[in-house]
């Protein structure tokens, strides 16, 4: 009997210390356990933000605001078009420096604060203002290499060089931007003069003679273009010369919610493809 009573004092201790016990300290994750889901890491939180900035970068186009050298005095050189401020384009790894004498571009990394850009080519344009050509050195010298960037909570894109230059660019919106989508890029030559086209609301108004044209993957013109007809829209960027015919890469953009009396696409002008005085 004696043996019994113990047997049956060790039992239900057994059973309570096995109900005491998980089976496992790690329980399966399920509906409810958030608590086990790792945390963001700060290199994924970094990766993001860097992201983002990209994002930004490529959002717009960069226009000179001002720049000042390490004594804090204007860099003049960098101003020599005052109605065309030198403007900095990203486009998938790569940064386009436009309205300086010839048209300059490299290719960019961004990490840690940092816009690093590779030894930039140019066009060969000679431009027969000194002040123009001077820009180009100046420009090309402080955008190569590595920039501390900066990107304001207004908007401003900051640029630090190792000598201590800083350049302070505002954004304007690039056209995929505001129309919310990369566009359609077609071909459009307007001929020399324009022609009087009506219009109900505007009186005696002149309209661009246009046509589309077709280019192949090696740019050889394709097939017969058509006539030449009123082109009632805006080209954003073209001012047209009488005179001379060019032929205009443009991105062609739907317009959402158009007013009743607009049209429903847009027009932004890419490049001027070929350029021609007629007599």
């Amino acid at each position: 009997m004696k043996r019994t009573r113990t047997l049956m004092l060790i039992l239900p201790l057994a059973l309570l210390a096995a109900c005491s016990n998980p089976a496992s300290s790690e329980a399966p994750a399920g509906p409810g356990r958030d608590d086990l889901a790792p945390a963001p890491t700060a290199a994924a939180d970094q990766k993001a933000a860097a992201q983002l900035d990209v994002q930004r970068l490529q959002g717009n186009h960069w226009v000179l605001d001002s720049a000042t050298d390490s004594a804090g005095k204007r860099i003049d050189a960098l101003f020599a078009r005052a109605d065309k401020p030198v403007t900095l384009d990203f486009i998938d790894g790569r940064l386009a420096v436009s309205n300086t004498c010839n048209r300059m571009g490299g290719g960019y990394t961004l990490a840690d604060g940092t816009l690093t850009v590779s030894p930039m080519a140019s066009t060969m344009m000679a431009c027969t203002d000194k002040a123009l050509m001077a820009l180009d050195q100046a420009a090309g010298s402080r955008l190569e290499g590595a920039l501390k960037t900066e990107l304001g909570t207004e908007g401003q894109l900051t640029l630090r060089t190792a000598s201590g230059d800083v350049l302070v660019f505002s954004p304007q919106p690039t056209a995929e931007t505001r129309f919310g989508g990369p566009g359609e890029t077609v071909f459009i030559e307007v001929a020399a003069q324009t022609r009087p086209c009506p219009h109900p609301m505007i009186r005696d108004k002149q309209c661009l003679q246009t046509r589309e044209i077709q280019f192949d993957e090696k740019g050889l013109k394709q097939g017969t273009p058509g006539e030449f007809e009123n082109f009632y829209d805006v080209i954003e960027g073209y001012t047209h010369e009488a005179g001379t015919r060019n032929v205009l890469r443009v991105k062609r953009f739907n317009v959402a919610n158009p007013p009743a009396d607009a049209s429903s696409k847009a027009y932004v002008l890419d490049m001027v493809v070929e350029s021609e005085i007629v007599k």
